[in-house]
């Protein structure tokens, strides 16, 4: 039966700011007595921590790793959040994204919200992150995490600040024979961030909303009706070429379409996931 009450809960919050996770344990590891817990929140620097939920977390990190998996390969991609760069670069920061990390190869949780309920050897995923917000002294986030799976997954992580850790991170899975051409379509992907892999992967609301502007659009232009039916077939074109990968110019050859790379090889891009820090 706990040793304390919903007054004593609300009374600690109020003085501290400390989330009541963590005010409850306090008060757990107190017997109840309120100034022990106010001086275990302070020792463990958890004061403050809810005071920190309203500030903007848009720095952090990018991690990744990628192994074998039923007969193939897995990837997971994670961005954990921070309020500046001074963190982001924090050794204790760094460690905490690889200790989420790990905890999301080891769980196959799928989400964000699931990772944070894994349970660790001290806890969760979630008061990991707690704790170091309080270590930090900044509002954390795990903001978001990314499965693929295929014969071959390749990972690129890409530092945009010489000292900085990675703020851009991508996994794609291929099949065999895509996996020489891998490295490359993976840096592809995070110099043009496209959001689906082929058209067949563009929702149809998507498809119906651009091709009903483009209508519109050449409407308002003055085009004749006639023509209409191409200059809509052009622009929804043009929309596949901007966001769909295989429909990208390659960055590294813009004479060529990243299907033709893909061509090239054999291969095939099965799934992809791409994070920018913020975005």
């Amino acid at each position: 039966m706990a040793n304390y009450s919903m007054e004593d809960i609300k009374v600690l919050r109020e003085k501290t700011g400390a989330g009541i996770v963590n005010v409850k344990r306090a008060l757990e590891e107190a017997d109840g007595d309120r100034a022990k817990a106010i001086e275990l929140l302070r020792i463990k620097g958890l004061e403050g921590v809810a005071n920190r939920e309203g500030r903007s977390a848009s720095d952090g990190l990018v991690v990744a790793h990628a192994g074998p998996a039923d007969g193939g390969q897995a990837g997971v991609l994670v961005e954990l959040n921070c309020e500046t760069d001074f963190v982001a670069k924090n050794a204790a920061f760094i460690a905490l994204a690889d200790t989420v990390l790990a905890a999301a190869v080891a769980s196959g949780a799928a989400d964000a919200e699931a990772l944070a309920a894994v349970k660790t050897d001290e806890g969760t995923v979630s008061d990991a992150v707690d704790t170091a917000a309080a270590t930090l002294r900044e509002k954390l986030v795990l903001r978001r995490v990314a499965r693929v799976a295929g014969d071959h997954v390749e990972v690129y992580l890409h530092k945009t600040a010489p000292g900085l850790p990675p703020k851009v991170g991508v996994i794609v899975a291929t099949d065999a024979k895509g996996a020489s051409v891998a490295h490359d379509v993976a840096m592809h992907i995070a110099a043009k961030t496209p959001l689906w892999v082929t058209r067949e992967e563009v929702p149809e609301d998507v498809v119906a909303t651009e091709l009903r502007v483009a209508e519109e659009k050449a409407r308002a232009e003055g085009k004749p009706d006639k023509i209409l039916p191409k200059i809509v077939e052009g622009r929804l074109n043009a929309f596949y070429k901007e966001n769909v990968l295989v429909d990208q110019e390659f960055a590294k050859d813009p004479s060529k379409s990243v299907a033709k790379l893909l061509a090239e090889s054999g291969g095939t891009v099965v799934a992809m996931a791409s994070y920018r820090v913020g975005v």
